[in-house]
Formats: structure tokens, C-alpha cells, sequence
């Protein structure tokens, strides 16, 4: 590897990468700030307790989404997940006939659209959770809030901590990489 991307450039000017020092500050000053609405959730895709598992997976499906909420009268009671599918559908060989409120996750940790962003990100955190439904003051579903909609927001406004760096920025490979 050389020190430089191109061997024969002059050593006079190396260029360093912006200090990463000043962007923790920023982040979690926004993760203070910001709502959770500002991280678009996605649309409350809902199935009622008492339908079948059928019915969400085809939902799911459709909508091509990794989770449903689970209502009863339009508040929310549980949560229905892929991993939900597995382990407590087809892994003990219940039929998709069964109503859901067999096999949901109940009374799911949610968060609500004027939360900081802070708030939702150490809920995920501290239970392991990939979703959270997203309600209003009378427990009704207004969206989920999905990891991958946190990745966004952090590669949007923190595209330097988010984009990868070389391990060293002085060094580059000697021969581009890839296709």
C-alpha cells in the first residue's frame, strides 16, 4: 500500500478528513431535539386481533413490510413480526387459520410522534426491538418506526459519521478495488 492514492503526487499537500470530533455533538444534540415524526415513519399497517395469522402475512406480503400492528376497536394491543412467523407460528405448528392474538407480541413498548428521536432510539436499544409502533394520546396506531428508518436519518444528516472512512486516511491501496 502507499501513503498516497497516487505514488507519484507530490507529499506537499495532504489533504486530511474533516475532524470527527465536531459531529458527536451535532448528533446528539439532534437526537435530543428532533421528534420522531421527523424520521417518516412508515404507514400503521393493522390487522385486527381476531383475524386470522393469514390475513397479516399477506399484508405483509403486499405491503412488503417486516411488521403489523395488532389492533382491538383501532387501539393497539400487539405487534406481529416476521421473526413472530417463525418462532411462534410455523416453528410449533400453528395454522395460519389461528386468530392473532395467539401469536402476537402484546402490548408492545411504543413511542409517540412528538418523542425525541433520543427516546425511540434507547427503546429499541434496551429491548432488542427492530419495530415500534408509533401511537397517538388514545392509543390509536399513526405509523412504526423501523431501524431501517433510523439508518436513513442518520445517513442523511451525518453522512460523514455514517460513510466509511479508510482505517488509516493516509494510506490508500496501490490498485483500485472491485469491478
Amino acid at each position: 500500500m502507499s501513503p498516497l492514492p497516487n505514488p507519484d503526487r507530490s507529499r506537499s499537500a495532504p489533504q486530511s478528513p474533516p475532524p470527527l470530533s465536531l459531529y458527536p455533538v451535532e448528533l446528539a444534540r439532534n437526537l435530543r431535539v428532533e421528534s420522531v415524526s421527523r424520521l417518516d415513519p412508515t404507514p400503521p399497517f393493522a390487522v385486527e386481533d381476531m383475524a386470522p395469522v393469514s390475513a397479516a402475512v399477506e399484508l405483509m406480503r403486499r405491503e412488503k413490510v417486516g411488521c403489523v400492528l395488532v389492533t382491538r376497536a383501532g387501539r393497539v394491543v400487539g405487534l406481529f413480526t416476521d421473526r413472530d412467523l417463525l418462532t411462534r407460528v410455523l416453528a410449533t405448528g400453528l395454522p395460519l387459520s389461528a386468530p392473532m392474538a395467539e401469536c402476537l407480541t402484546p402490548n408492545p413498548v411504543c413511542v409517540h410522534p412528538k418523542d425525541p428521536v433520543q427516546v425511540a432510539l434507547k427503546k429499541m436499544e434496551k429491548g432488542g426491538y427492530r419495530h415500534l409502533p408509533v401511537i397517538d394520546d388514545a392509543n390509536r396506531p399513526v405509523g412504526v418506526l423501523s431501524v431501517r428508518r433510523v439508518m436513513h436519518y442518520l445517513v442523511e444528516h451525518f453522512p460523514a459519521l455514517v460513510y466509511n472512512h479508510p482505517p488509516d486516511p493516509q494510506r490508500y491501496p496501490d490498485a483500485a478495488e472491485g469491478a
